[in-house]
């Protein structure tokens, strides 16, 4: 069975409008450590809270990137608060609704 691998990515942030262009700034960097991209998500209140599901190229370059101190550096100078969740994941297939 293929599967393919995932990053999810949950962190509180200072301010949205400060951190988003950032993020969008580190897009190079993400896709240089295989990441194929994925969706970006915050909480439906209009709260800091964000989560972010990653499709990557395979899991440990997953775990490089989060363990990364160039990630660090930049979630730190784009106001991220305490430390993300990080969950490493296999999907293995779409489901019907």
């Amino acid at each position: 069975m293929k599967t393919v691998p995932h990053l999810l990515v949950r962190v509180k942030v200072e301010d949205y409008a400060k951190w988003k262009p950032i993020f969008d700034q580190f897009a190079a960097v993400r896709k240089a450590n295989g990441s194929k991209g994925g969706n970006l998500f915050r909480d439906a209140d209009g709260s800091n809270e964000i989560t972010v599901l990653y499709e990557w190229d395979n899991l440990e370059n997953a775990h490089k990137f989060a363990q990364s101190e160039e990630w660090k550096k930049a979630m730190q100078k784009a106001g991220g608060i305490g430390q993300p969740d990080f969950y490493f994941l296999d999907k293995v297939e779409h489901v019907q609704a």
